[in-house]
């Protein structure tokens, strides 16, 4: 099948063949004959990066009428990145039509410029919702002549909570229209939309439904916690030409690791939703540049952005939504080329993991952290290849290497590979001399667990000891008074002075807590918590003691210290969740 059987015109033949479309990919095989010669609305779904842009985007320009001037297509994406990535596509298709006009609008630059292009007349309009409102509430587009309509990453869209505003474009567009809504994966929610606003449409699936990306594969690591980072610099080092994305879950977090990365030494650097537009566009440059190396985002902030031929995508911890994850892996392995999805986990993801395995019909291949001595022996290679490979100017160089040979000639010629090898691996050999693995050695199977179990004594005993390199710290709150894991964080975040405090292991009892932290940090944190208020309970806290009976000193500093709880019929943890959320009788009297 070529772009001509499929009924594109020649302008656009031209064009893209100029770009180096060959051959149809799946999606537009199915999508572009049917917008050529229907009318009903179409869902396609297919991964990120699987030629859907031309797949819509040729369609439309074809049905375009240069002659009247008047916006007659909507496409809307949900962010800024990939509004100007379609916008640029659009441009490119069109090279050869005369006259069409595609504007793409979007927050973050001038409206005035916007309003502008837009009053010189447009045909076709590439939109971020938000801008496009602020333009119809301006009243400086009218969208009564739009024919048709297109939600590019619509289940992004819907993550971004778009639904409104989608509402309220659709109002201003005639009720006739042709409505095309492209897709990654598709969620219930997605259905809901295409319910809501299409009529009897067709649906393209081309693979599976919420399937991963054919080319790519999914590997893990599994690690402590603590060791993550640390994971993840061997992976990077083992791949010497590595080009990836490294997905974090906050916005902290993401830059705590560009600053690691940074300081030792690595081209990386940080893109998240604090940053402003130009700084966004700065770092989004130097990427796609390949200045930097290792992009750390957060999922928010690298939606649409499109960038080939990454080598990685690196989830540094497992999101919670497993559509997100499929976004994620779908960045790499793109236009036929492979590319690899790699996990770092911790023990208790595991699970996790095995959920999204089952959700896009995947197997994650359990991998051993790279040793130092492949690490090194990897790179050492890699050299080799550069030197074999590098282009040599003789004109040019000849004429230094004389000099060079008498000042090198008492080095023999092993001697001197040694030096030079020295000196662009330094660094690593050092960093790497006498350096443990670092990889969780897999638990028993669960027949052995039980028959092997220790005492319940033993058992509590190794909960109330820390890992290696760590401090186990007692606290006298636990699950009955609706303390959980985010409520340490976030108290360690705001009564702890100083740099951020690394936690590790965390086991959260009925009456009381126990975590692990660095060993530095240790007394910092102890006198931090004592005495701090958690919902009008006094705390206490010590470095932990394998051989206290923490459950009964426990019960018994809640006796003697007292709280706001004086029973009523409910469990602690039910009146501290009350309390948390302003829902108890004495709160609301004083609301009111």
């Amino acid at each position: 099948m070529t772009f001509e059987e499929l009924g594109v015109n020649d302008n656009l033949l031209r064009a893209i063949k100029e770009m180096g479309f060959e051959q149809p990919m799946p999606v537009q095989e199915k999508v572009i004959p049917h917008l050529l010669t229907q009318d009903g609305d179409v869902v396609a779904l297919a991964q990120t990066g699987t030629g859907k842009t031309a797949a819509f985007g040729l369609p439309v320009l074809q049905r375009v009428n240069p002659d009247f001037n008047k916006p007659q297509a909507i496409i809307l994406s949900p962010t800024r990145e990939l509004c100007l990535q379609i916008g640029s596509d659009m441009a490119d298709f069109s090279k050869y039509i005369d006259d069409v006009k595609v504007l793409p609008v979007y927050g973050g630059s001038s409206i005035e410029s916007q309003i502008k292009a837009l009053k010189k007349g447009v045909h076709i309009i590439v939109a971020t919702p938000g801008r496009l409102i602020d333009l119809i509430n301006r009243k400086v587009v009218s969208l009564m002549d739009v024919h048709t309509v297109i939600l590019d990453e619509a289940d992004e869209m819907l993550n971004m909570g778009f639904l409104d505003s989608i509402d309220e474009i659709l109002s201003h567009v005639p009720d006739d229209r042709k409505m095309l809504m492209f897709s990654a994966t598709m969620p219930n929610e997605i259905a809901k939309i295409a319910k809501k606003y299409m009529k009897d449409p067709v649906e393209f699936v081309v693979g599976n439904r919420n399937e991963g990306a054919k080319n790519v594969r999914h590997v893990y690591y599994m690690v402590n916690a603590r060791d993550k980072y640390l994971a993840l610099k061997r992976i990077a080092d083992d791949s010497p030409n590595i080009y990836a994305i490294i997905f974090c879950r906050t916005r902290r977090d993401t830059q705590e690791i560009a600053d690691k990365l940074i300081q030792d030494g690595y081209n990386a650097d940080a893109l998240h939703g604090d940053l402003s537009q130009q700084q966004r566009d700065i770092v989004m440059k130097k990427f796609r540049d390949r200045m930097l190396t290792m992009l750390v985002a957060t999922d928010v902030a690298a939606r649409g952005l499109d960038v080939d031929n990454l080598s990685h995508v690196i989830n540094f911890g497992l999101p919670d939504d497993t559509a997100v994850y499929t976004h994620r892996s779908g960045r790499t392995g793109r236009a036929g080329k492979t590319g690899v999805s790699v996990a770092i986990i911790h023990s208790r993801e595991k699970g996790r993991l095995r959920e999204i395995e089952k959700k896009i019909g995947k197997t994650f291949e359990r991998k051993e952290v790279p040793t130092p001595q492949h690490i090194i022996e990897k790179q050492l290679y890699n050299l080799a290849d550069r030197i074999e490979r590098v282009k040599v100017d003789d004109g040019e160089i000849d004429k230094y290497i004389p000099g060079v040979q008498r000042k090198l000639e008492w080095l023999s010629q092993e001697d001197l590979l040694k030096r030079v090898l020295s000196l662009e691996f330094q660094r690593l050999l050092e960093y790497y001399k006498d350096a443990p693995k670092i990889d969780i050695i897999d638990e028993k199977p669960v027949k052995e667990r039980k028959k092997d179990r220790e005492p319940r004594s033993e058992k509590d005993k190794d909960r109330r000891t820390a890992e290696r390199g760590m401090e186990r710290i007692y606290v006298n709150v636990g699950k009955a008074d609706g303390f959980f894991a985010g409520n340490l964080i976030d108290m360690l975040n705001h009564t702890v002075e100083g740099n951020r405090v690394d936690v590790g292991r965390i086991d959260l009892l009925p009456h009381y807590s126990l975590f692990d932290v660095k060993k530095a940090d240790a007394k910092r944190v102890v006198n931090a918590l004592k005495n701090a208020d958690f919902m009008g309970k006094k705390l206490y806290s010590e470095i932990a003691d394998a051989d206290k009976d923490y459950k009964k000193a426990s019960l018994r500093r809640s006796k003697d210290a007292g709280s706001d709880f004086d029973g009523g019929g409910e469990t602690p943890y039910e009146f501290f969740r009350k309390k948390s959320r302003g829902g108890t009788k004495k709160a609301s009297r004083k609301r009111r």
